[in-house]
């Protein structure tokens, strides 16, 4: 210790005494020191350090240490505290430290860390690395505070040097010596000082205090500075960065980090790009679980990723000016890549804040899901859905899927979004590539069309915009999806393909192996699909560029495979892709490809090898002949080919079909027959010389004659001409005529009014008489005929001169009258399988199981729809004589006909449409022709105008059904759901084989177009039943109606509303790319009832349209006609997007048709299952629509059956005439169904609801239960067993949703309102009371279908007992609750003595004298007690009663 004291004084000099010492050598050793002193001049601080064990070093050499750095502090602070002259020592101490720092050598040694000592010294006991000499003398609490100031007063000299010799910044230095000190003496002198010096700082200090900040200071002074920060955030957006960094990392209260976060959200548009990922960071990290859904809503709103990219425009002026100059816009380039660099950034940032936080993410949900306009959602949104999708959470990935669907279904999120999202973030969302493809795969996978399309959209995106290794992914996912077997994705997947072949070819034909190896599956494929898929393949390797033509062996081997097949299926593929592929080598080129933009020889060649290949294998069978017929149609219809081609084709048809099908006129006809010979419906009688005719009679005998060859191997070498080969080969000459002369068919014009060689239509009528050969012969005839003429009209259809349209018109007339004769026949023909006319879908075979015919037994259509063909008859004007028709002529029309008398018994043809050739959709520009009335018919029914073309009432029905046939095809989606395993899935395209050809908005298009001549039709059919209402003083069926007439008529008028309807409800209208196409239909209607100005907007022509619909409804022929008028007026109303502003106009029409009594043409009531079904729906519509359910239910279940009770059998309730005994089952379900659904609709009861807002649920909920209560008791009437098995479903689903909804607000509200709870209970125990009697019936009859609802419907009573149990606990009333056993009774009261316990007889008086009074009342007592304690109630629950008094 002396020794040490000596050493202080020296160092000291005179400022301290000297310790004494031993005499010897003492002024000696003195004297030295002193002088060592005086030559260094060395100070206090100097002598201090070195003696706590530090060497001081020179000439930018590092100090040395020799002691841990805990030794060297605590000698320091020994020197110090030691020292005679403490506490002065310390000043001189400071003094000292800057003089010796006064040198900018010294001060970085200073704050450069200490090397240990490995000369002399023993280094042993310190470490490798040691800190700074400051920075230890930091750690000595008594120097701190004055080394701090003097450091602080060191930065200003150094701010201006970015960095010294050694590039090391000395104010970054000395930063960095006061983080993590163990202790800070002063803490609050500290922080106000670093932030003084942060205002008078340059920029690259001022960002390393302030990101310095969280490690200098203490958390006693992190909201002070962050108050500060905040004001400088405001003030500096250059110091954003660093500020926000501090800020996220400083420990703030909440009222000033929601500040702080308010005013970064301000600032937000001002920030620069590159800062916008640590702006994002903080928002996102300060937020709580109560305020997550607030802060994202501003976040989202604030971030403007649309002003982060440029635009396209300027994008590609930049990339051309790459491409010019690429040294010029280099910066520009890196300037985009920054932008996507930093926008990936900033979404970095949200997904490790969604990944970590729920609440984040589901705030994010709801943000997107609070969007109610697609004009409001942003590129964010959709990138924030792939991040919520891309998160490894469950929870997180359906939740974004979930929203995709809602929003895409909804139409908020469109294809103009995605397509901009891909296009300017294509960087950003390549991040995202694995959820791209997962969201397209789900939403391809859908059953909505709308989310099918937009799922392939988003396929052509990612294709379009990312690298080859996404192609690969793309065209892999594809084909999965091709392979699947569901229609609806199988057509997207293989549309996509196509898509991206036509506009990608070099592309994808990297990947043409992928898509070849489809050829595996095709077994599962429908004729359009393989034609699809071998489109593409053919483009890919046939095409004009032959991409892919390293597969052009593999496709000629499978077709070749194929068409060597005896199967008719393989063969049928083989054709498809034969004339595909010569399609593909056959197609024009374009004449810049080569010198001439012909075909070359060889290609040529190959093509001619190809098509005689096909012919010579499918000669043997006439499917397969006329399939090829019917796909070289198509071709030449749907494609252009080179005229080498065509003329090759078109050279042989012309000649083939006169010498297989076509005969002259002569004066007899040779050869036996089964039936005799007679040339029929010519039109062009006045050229009897020449004239020609269709031999169909002798080719039909011929080919019934081939077919017994067949089965005894004789002429197999003859060639076989068949006349199912007659209506295809006629359609690919007309094609190949149309054209090679544009459209003239001038060449071919006397095959439309050619005779037929047919039979004696007489033979119908004595069809009877006829052998079952004979029969069949006759159908098969008749089938012939009527597809002949069906492919006429499509030939001629399009022609202009009147005499081709009276022509066509005529054989219209033909097809409807042949159609009547045909019903007859096939109705005497059993088991009768009609020849195939569409031969790319289904097999015969397959067909004719579905359709063979019974006897004298009408079906239904095999795809489960209602419509039923209508009857055929020639129109007035015709030449052909009247037939009685069948009275089931179209949908819902005339339910009970089988009954009536005077109609001839018949089939439907409906079900026999596949088996009719399909009509062209310009065959339906017949529909603007004018209808031809008994206004224009002479008293010997001849047309007082003959040039006019008009239209007959059974050819009007006959092309709306077609119409209507079309539009539910094309414009309805239908479900796509999988087969059912080892079930065949019925072809819906069968007989679509054209219209799949054009896409929805063609044929909406086309439609649209017809809508003038819809409409004219729509009010000659008014006119006539107004007419027709006058006459007869406001009865339909008077004496005058014309019982033909008014069915044809009747079902004109409900086949054009059912048209109209099926155009609106097109799901393509919600797009807006189709929005004008939607004005543009609705303005049809509106110009009907004036002419208004076409600027409209879209609400206002819908209420225009609604009140020109509106007028019809006076002359509705029938229920279901008026029901398909409602249906209309409701699909035109939501088009407007206010639905509800016709709400009342709607329920009013439904009541007043409700209201209406429906009688036939005859004058009977309409009844059958057709009415009840229209009924049963035009009632819901009614519930639906009317503004207050429970008073309607009410007064149905009220008045309307009450007066039903009071009136006989036949008759009905005098306020509602369509109730009756027969329909009372039909209201009875539609209201408990919708009374059920109505209640689901009441707000549950919340603590929060004041006494009003619980009142008025009460209230609601009283009015259900009674409304309940008088549809359940009225089983005691009523009790059939479906109207017990409709209380029975309905009642349990009532229960439940009383136990989820209504219990929870007589928890709330008993106190309050304890009269009206008491006796909404009273009323719903009479009705669970009534239930449980239903339950005990339901067993005593051990009926299945009524004893299945009952463990449900007994377990929701007994949920309901112990429920009400525990309300009354809660309000502290549990003592006025028992139960007793309630005794089984069947529904007229009485004891089920079965059911019977032994312990009841002993107890039966009892319990009689003991059970209960309903709980209307509370004693006065009971009163004044609950008003100091919760109120009690005397309740039982549902089965807690023995007697049945009440009832």
């Amino acid at each position: 210790m002396m020794r040490r004291k000596r050493r202080s004084s020296v160092d000291k000099e005179e400022t301290f005494p000297t310790a004494a010492k031993p005499k010897k050598g003492r002024s000696a050793a003195r004297a030295a020191k002193e002088a060592v002193a005086v030559e260094t001049n060395e100070s206090v601080f100097v002598a201090f350090v070195r003696k706590a064990g530090v060497t001081l070093k020179h000439d930018a050499q590092s100090n040395e240490i020799a002691v841990d750095l805990v030794v060297f502090q605590k000698r320091i602070q020994q020197q110090l505290q030691k020292s005679p002259q403490f506490p002065g020592i310390l000043q001189e101490f400071i003094t000292g430290m800057e003089a010796y720092t006064e040198n900018a050598e010294a001060l970085r040694t200073c704050l450069l860390p200490c090397v240990p000592q490995t000369s002399d010294g023993d280094s042993s006991s310190s470490s490798s690395f040691q800190e700074s000499l400051l920075r230890m003398l930091l750690g000595v609490e008594m120097l701190q505070t004055l080394i701090i100031n003097v450091l602080l007063e060191k930065v200003p000299e150094f701010m201006l040097d970015s960095s010294g010799d050694g590039g090391l910044s000395v104010p970054r230095m000395i930063i960095n010596q006061l983080k993590w000190l163990d202790r800070i003496v002063d803490a609050k002198g500290l922080s106000v000082k670093l932030m003084e010096l942060v205002s008078v700082a340059p920029v690259e200090v001022q960002r390393d205090i302030i990101t310095s900040l969280p490690e200098i200071l203490e958390d006693s002074q992190h909201n002070d500075v962050g108050k500060e920060l905040n004001s400088l955030l405001q003030e500096n957006t250059q110091l954003t960065v660093p500020v926000l960094d501090a800020l996220s990392s400083l420990n703030l209260s909440s009222p000033l980090l929601t500040e702080v976060r308010s005013a970064v959200m301000a600032t937000m548009a001002a920030v620069q790009l590159e800062d916008l990922p640590v702006v994002v960071k903080f928002i996102l990290q300060s937020v709580s679980s109560s305020d997550a859904f607030e802060v994202v809503c501003n976040l989202r709103r604030n971030l403007q990723l649309e002003q982060c990219v440029l635009p396209p425009v300027i994008q590609a002026s930049q990339t051309l000016l790459k491409t010019r100059r690429a040294a010029v816009s280099a910066p520009a380039a890196a300037s985009a890549g920054s932008s996507q660099d930093s926008i990936t950034l900033v979404l970095d940032g949200i997904k490790s804040a969604v990944r970590f936080q729920k609440s984040i993410s589901e705030a994010w949900l709801k943000a997107i899901e609070s969007v109610e306009e697609a004009e409001e959602h942003k590129v964010i949104d959709l990138l924030m859905l792939l991040i919520l999708h891309s998160t490894n959470a469950n929870q997180s990935r359906r939740g974004a899927e979930r929203m995709l669907k809602l929003k895409v279904r909804s139409g908020l999120i469109q294809e103009p979004l995605l397509h901009r999202t891909f296009r300017d973030y294509v960087q950003v969302v390549r991040g995202y590539f694995p959820s791209v493809l997962a969201l397209a795969q789900s939403l391809l996978r859908s059953p909505d069309p709308g989310l099918v399309a937009f799922g392939g959209h988003m396929y052509r995106c990612a294709f379009a915009s990312f690298d080859s290794y996404c192609h690969q992914e793309v065209v892999g996912s594809l084909v999965t999806h091709v392979c699947s077997g569901s229609d609806g994705e199988v057509d997207m997947a293989l549309e996509l393909l196509c898509g991206l072949v036509t506009d990608k070819p070099s592309e994808m034909a990297l990947y043409a192996v992928f898509i070849k190896g489809i050829l595996d599956y095709m077994d599962n494929l429908t004729s359009q699909q393989i034609r699809k898929l071998f489109q593409l393949l053919s483009r890919l390797a046939f095409g004009q560029q032959q991409h892919g033509s390293h597969i052009q062996d593999d496709m000629h081997i499978v077709i070749r495979k194929q068409l060597s097949s005896t199967a008719p299926k393989y063969k049928r593929i083989g054709i498809i892709g034969a004339v595909m592929v010569i399609g593909s080598m056959g197609a024009l080129r374009p004449k810049g490809t080569d010198s001439h933009g012909s075909l070359s020889q060889d290609t040529l060649r190959q093509v001619t090898a190809l098509m005689e290949l096909v012919k010579s294998s499918s000669e043997s069978s006439p499917e397969a002949a006329a399939l090829f017929y019917d796909e070289l149609a198509n071709l030449i219809w749907s494609s252009t080919l080179d005229p080498q081609v065509q003329e090759m084709i078109g050279s042989r048809v012309l000649d083939d079909f006169q010498e297989d099908f076509v005969v002259d006129l002569g004066p007899d006809i040779t050869g036996s027959f089964l039936l005799p010979t007679r040339v029929m419906y010519n039109l062009d009688e006045d050229e009897s010389q020449g004239g020609i005719a269709i031999n169909l009679l002798p080719l039909l005998a011929k080919d019934a004659q081939s077919k017994g060859d067949e089965l005894t191997q004789v002429n197999k070498t003859q060639k076989r001409v068949s006349p199912l080969c007659l209506s295809p080969f006629f359609r690919l000459l007309r094609l190949c005529e149309e054209k090679r002369h544009q459209g003239d068919l001038e060449e071919i014009d006397a095959l439309l009014g050619c005779p037929l060689i047919l039979t004696d239509m007489d033979a119908v009528d004595k069809v009877q008489s006829l052998s079952k050969a004979e029969r069949e012969f006759l159908c098969a005839l008749l089938f012939h005929a009527i597809n002949w003429f069906r492919e006429v009209v499509n030939a001629f259809c399009k022609q202009t001169e009147t005499e081709m349209k009276m022509k066509v018109m005529t054989r219209l007339q033909n097809i409807t009258y042949l159609q009547t004769l045909l019903e007859k026949a096939l109705a005497e023909t059993p088991g009768f399988v009609p020849p195939a006319s569409n031969f790319d879908g289904e097999s015969s075979d397959r067909l004719a199981s579905s359709s063979a015919v019974p006897a004298l037994k009408t079906k239904k259509d095999g795809g489960g729809k209602k419509r039923k063909a209508a009857a055929r008859s020639s129109s007035e004007g015709s030449s052909q004589p009247a037939e009685a028709t069948e009275a089931d002529e179209t949908q819902q029309e005339q339910p009970v006909k089988e009954k009536e008398k005077d109609v001839s018994p018949g089939v439907s043809l409906s079900v026999f449409r596949p088996f009719f050739r399909e009509l062209d959709l310009e065959v339906l520009s017949v529909l603007q022709s004018g209808l031809l009335s008994r206004s224009l018919l002479d008293s010997e029914l001849h047309t007082k105008v003959r040039e006019e073309v008009l239209l007959g009432p059974a050819e009007l029905v006959f092309l709306l059904e077609d119409l209507l046939h079309k539009l539910e095809f094309s414009l309805t989606a239908a479900p796509t759901k999988r087969a059912p395993f080892l079930k065949p899935k019925a072809d819906r395209s069968v007989g679509f084989s054209h219209l799949q050809q054009r896409s929805s908005k063609d044929v909406a298009s086309y439609c649209v177009q017809l809508l003038p001549a819809l409409c004219t039709h729509l009010e000659n059919c008014h006119n006539h039943f107004q007419a027709l209402l006058s006459e007869n003083n406001g009865c339909v069926d008077g004496p005058a109606t014309d019982m033909q007439e008014y069915r044809l008529m009747s079902a004109s008028y409900q086949l054009l509303l059912q048209v109209l309807n099926t155009i609106f409800s097109w799901s393509g209208f919600s797009q807006a790319g189709h929005r004008n196409l939607l004005k543009k239909a609705l303005c049809v209607l509106a110009e009907r009832l004036k002419e208004g100005d076409a600027d409209l907007t879209l609400e206002q022509f819908v209420k225009q349209s609604f009140e020109y619909l509106l007028n019809f409804r006076s002359t509705m022929p029938s229920l279901n006609t008026a029901l398909c008028l409602s249906q209309l007026l409701s699909t035109v109303s939501e088009k407007g997007g206010n639905a509800a502003a016709h709400r009342d106009q709607t329920a009013s029409l439904a009541r007043h048709f409700l209201n209406q009594v429906w009688v036939t043409a005859s004058g009977e009531r309409e009844r059958g299952n057709k009415f009840n079904e229209a009924l049963h729906t035009l009632l819901t519509i009614y519930l639906e629509q009317v503004d207050d359910i429970l008073k309607v239910v009410e007064e149905i279940a009220g008045e309307g059956i009450s007066e039903l009770l009071n009136v006989s059998k036949d008759e009905s309730s005098a306020s509602w005439p369509t109730l009756n005994r027969q329909t009372f089952l039909v209201f009875y379900r539609v209201m408990l169904a919708e009374l059920e659904k109505a209640v689901r609709k009441i707000p549950a009861g919340k603590p929060s609801d004041d006494s009003e807002a619980q009142s008025e649920k009460l209230l609601t909920w009283s009015l259900a239960v009674r409304d309940f209560h008088i549809l359940v008791n009225l089983v005691k009437v009523f009790d059939s067993r479906p109207v017990l098995n409709v209380c029975l479903k309905y009642g349990r689903l009532f229960l439940e949703t009383f136990l989820k909804l209504g219990m929870p607000l007589l928890d709330y509200s008993f106190k309050r309102h304890k009269e009206d709870v008491q006796s909404l209970l009273k009323t719903f125990q009479l009705s669970t009371r009534q239930l449980h009697h239903m339950c005990g019936h339901s067993k005593i009859r051990q009926d299945t279908s009524l004893t299945n609802h009952v463990p449900a419907l007994k377990k929701s009573l007994e949920l309901f007992l112990y429920r009400v149990k525990i309300m009354l606990a809660l309000n502290n009333c549990q003592e006025a609750f028992w139960m007793g056993n309630l005794k089984n009774r069947n529904l007229k009261g009485e004891e089920i003595l079965s059911q019977r316990s032994p312990e009841s007889d002993e107890d039966e008086d009892e319990e009689e004298e003991r059970a209960l009074p309903l709980p209307q009342q509370l004693s006065e007592d009971e009163a004044d007690k609950s008003d100091s304690e919760p109120p009690k109630k005397t309740k039982r629950g549902v089965e807690d009663e023995s007697t049945d008094d009440s009832e």
